[in-house]
């Protein structure tokens, strides 16, 4: 509870300072986004300290423990904090997935020492995400607007609710120890920024790494709360978003898409010689 009303404040305070942002030249509002300036500038900050602090111990994380040790880390944090998707589980009616992802959970937990190894995926128990943002989702609460959180990084206003309420069900909360709370805490950083390793490359060479990481965020969101079931209508309106994002970028770096190249429709058959 502590904990998450300190990241609560932090972000509030962080808001306030970084406020008064500018926005690249020529760029258009995007409507999911009425606070961009705002979260450009807490982008730039937590990019400068993950740059700075979190990158290098990811990747000094990386060289000195043998990959065997980090997949069990990795296992035993997903296995830790799976009550979470069980709750979830329940929250949105999933009764057939709550059941599964309960004898994953109790699988990993015997057999597989903690969670430390994961024989549930073997025999062929899945692993599931589902978090508090995604049932507000699923019962119909639009995300509202995108923000960035200081630190956190990307979420809108409803995920941002929804990580307050999944404090509560993580199990950390309820140890009174504080050296193993925040121990285990640190060491879940450290492995969940290590997870990010491969994904550093897109950012780095994206021509707007801030546009980049918001529509990833969000059309991976839109894909959780539906289960990939994307309705027709979302679906043209997300091909549409994309086209008017490209032609943006296409403005912006000085680029003419007026007049494109003739291209051949997908599935059209050649033309039988004459």
């Amino acid at each position: 509870m502590h904990n998450t009303a300190r990241v609560t404040l932090l972000a509030a305070a962080c808001l306030t300072v970084f406020g008064c942002a500018s926005l690249p030249p020529n760029s258009k509002r995007d409507p999911r986004d009425p606070w961009e300036r705002m979260n450009r500038t807490t982008f730039k900050v937590n990019m400068a300290i993950d740059h700075a602090v979190a990158r290098p111990v990811a990747h000094g994380y990386q060289k000195v423990v043998p990959g065997p040790v980090r997949t069990s880390v990795s296992n035993f944090m997903d296995n830790l904090f799976y009550p979470i998707t069980m709750v979830n589980d329940l929250l949105q009616a999933k009764f057939k997935g709550f059941g599964q992802d309960t004898g994953r959970f109790l699988l990993n937990t015997t057999v597989g020492i903690g969670g430390l190894f994961d024989p549930a995926t073997k025999v062929g128990l899945e692993k599931h995400e589902e978090d508090l943002g995604q049932t507000f989702g699923v019962w119909g609460i639009k995300p509202g607007p995108y923000f960035v959180i200081p630190i956190l990084g990307p979420s809108d206003v409803r995920d941002g609710v929804g990580k307050i309420g999944d404090g509560f069900l993580s199990p950390l909360s309820y140890v009174n120890n504080n050296y193993i709370r925040y121990g285990v805490y640190g060491v879940y950083i450290v492995d969940t920024r290590y997870r990010l390793i491969p994904q550093e490359r897109l950012l780095d060479e994206s021509y707007d790494p801030y546009t980049f990481l918001r529509n990833a965020y969000l059309e991976r969101r839109q894909y959780q709360v539906t289960d990939g079931k994307l309705s027709e209508e979302d679906r043209k309106k997300q091909e549409q978003e994309q086209l008017e994002e490209e032609k943006r970028i296409l403005e912006e770096s000085g680029g003419d898409d007026t007049n494109p190249p003739p291209q051949t429709p997908p599935n059209t058959p050649p033309e039988p010689p004459k």
